[in-house]
């Protein structure tokens, strides 16, 4: 869906991770094969590419489920997680890991308008935190959400709920949730968020998220500055 009347400016952005702050440059999907392969966990890839942006340790088990008994699923999912965060971290260490071209400078410049923004991913905490200690983020967003403080990731609305929580912001209808995957922007409507926003710097093309319910779509955050009409 369009949004014909654009919704108040929001006073709080929620961003995703890798795909719409940080570069994937190609080291996601591989890292996802991996993981599968040497866990013995079937899946396809139009499986996969439907639930990227998912917390990817409920990913793995949930598809390991559909194979194994609940306990053999549960180590099978854990195992595989353990693999592909070690791909990633290969990637970090290896030369990767490099912002999206001007999404520092957006962040810095929705902060100083007074909007403040909160980082969300799929990556489990630890990977979460290497991935911000390595970019220096330290000190650029205002909270970061990771997935064990909420009882379900996207599509569920909880990692949203949790931002506007640890900044103190309401309501949620001047909240923009904005990432770069189908569950990035299922989870801004089923939070009700204001403002929904794709972006074509990661995971999904322009046509698969204009399929999914959304207001604006974008080149990358590097354009939301603008969007918001902030000088």
């Amino acid at each position: 869906m369009s949004a014909n009347q654009a919704p108040l400016r929001p006073l709080l952005v929620v961003t995703d991770l890798m795909g719409t702050t940080l570069r994937d440059d190609g080291a996601v999907l591989p890292a996802y094969r991996a993981a599968f392969a040497e866990c013995a966990i079937p899946f396809t890839e139009e499986e996969l590419a439907a639930k990227r942006g998912a917390h990817k340790l409920s990913l793995f088990t949930e598809f390991a489920a559909r194979r194994y008994p609940a306990d053999d699923a549960a180590k099978r999912g854990a195992a595989a997680l353990e693999v592909f965060e070690r791909q990633l971290r290969h990637f970090l260490a290896t030369g990767g890991g490099t912002p999206i071209e001007g999404a520092e400078n957006a962040v810095a410049r929705l902060r100083q308008a007074g909007i403040k923004v909160a980082l969300t991913s799929g990556f489990d905490r630890g990977l979460i935190a290497d991935i911000v200690k390595h970019c220096g983020w330290g000190e650029l967003f205002d909270a970061v959400v990771y997935p064990d403080e909420v009882p379900a990731g996207r599509p569920a609305p909880y990692l949203i709920f949790q931002a506007m929580q640890k900044t103190r912001v309401e309501p949620v209808a001047r909240v923009a949730a904005i990432g770069d995957t189908i569950l990035d922007l299922r989870a801004g409507a089923n939070a009700g968020a204001g403002w929904v926003i794709g972006v074509l710097s990661g995971a999904a093309d322009a046509e698969t998220l204009g399929k999914t319910p959304h207001t604006h779509l974008l080149p990358s955050v590097a354009q939301l500055p603008a969007l918001l009409r902030i000088d």
